[in-house]
């Protein structure tokens, strides 16, 4: 499978409110917020021309991370296919997919099914996770999960791409073909390297200054300059906001801005998934629309 960001081009996306509430990242209104606001700022940035949404992963919190991480983490396909039937052409990003906690068959399965409900929409966005006692509950052991990732790639990746594994077959089949494309999510050496063997690379987190080495090494192990290399953009406000934004921020003209996203660019990478404070819903669907109606032509 080739890359999917056109050569030469920069493309942005999402990942949608409400959906996950980690204390992290979630702003106050999405609290009390559900599905409608959901689909609004989907709906936004499917206008917008995003290149993508994306809908994360866990399973079940532990009562001890909850306080930090929230037990609010919509199922992962099911709200991607969801998202599919109400939105026209914005890729469908699970950003990332744990594919240790599910059998491969059933995982690629659903990513199957998902990328032929939505016309060809899917990007699969995958991971190892981190979260131990979530592992302990699945039956798993989080000291195992790279060694079960990779145990499970090869299988799903087989059965996405053909259909079949050994004597079974898995119909429907995706409308890409041979598969949708895959990208692999984690911030350290080996994360990369697991990207580097599929079609691109979601940086989680990654400080600025650490992306030229990585990058370098995701090259290395392609044997070429190929690939889909994200980055985690500083968090937008696209003009001269009123409020104080509680955290550092990119603010000013559509121009300014552009400029500060170029500084992503120049390193190599060819997708951003950007981020808006913002008080409400609408203020919200206000940002999507103003960034990528008029910062992202500039890009």
């Amino acid at each position: 499978m080739a890359p999917i960001v056109p050569a030469g081009k920069v493309v942005y996306g999402m990942q949608l409110p409400v959906q996950a509430q980690s204390k992290f990242f979630v702003e106050p209104w999405e609290i009390e917020a559900g599905p409608a606001e959901m689909l609004a700022v989907a709906r936004a940035a499917d206008d917008a021309n995003f290149f993508y949404i994306g809908v994360c992963d866990h399973v079940a919190i532990p009562e001890d991370l909850s306080p930090k991480m929230s037990a609010v983490w919509y199922d992962t396909v099911a709200t991607l296919g969801w998202l599919a039937g109400q939105t026209k052409q914005t890729r469908l990003l699970s950003t990332v997919f744990n594919l240790a906690y599910r059998h491969p068959l059933v995982s690629a399965k659903s990513f199957g099914t998902l990328d032929r409900l939505s016309g060809g929409r899917v990007i699969v966005g995958l991971g190892v996770g981190h979260v131990d006692k979530e592992f302990a509950a699945l039956g798993l052991d989080v000291a195992k999960r790279a060694e079960l990732t990779s145990e499970a790639y090869p299988v799903f990746e087989q059965a996405l791409s053909t259909g079949k594994v050994g004597e079974m077959e898995i119909e429907p089949r995706a409308v890409q073909q041979p598969r949708p494309p895959i990208w692999f999510g984690g911030g350290v050496p080996a994360a990369v390297k697991r990207a580097a063997k599929a079609d691109g690379w979601i940086p989680q987190g990654t400080p600025k200054e650490q992306l030229p080495e990585l990058i370098q090494l995701f090259r290395d192990e392609r044997g070429d300059d190929t690939g889909d290399i994200g980055a985690i953009s500083e968090w937008i406000y696209v003009g001269e906001p009123s409020w104080d934004l509680g955290r550092p921020a990119v603010t000013g003209s559509p121009e300014q801005i552009a400029d500060a996203m170029r500084a992503w660019t120049s390193l190599g990478v060819n997708h951003l998934q950007v981020r808006f404070p913002s008080r409400s819903v609408d203020e919200l669907v206000d940002q999507v629309s103003a960034f990528g109606n008029t910062v992202g032509p500039l890009l």
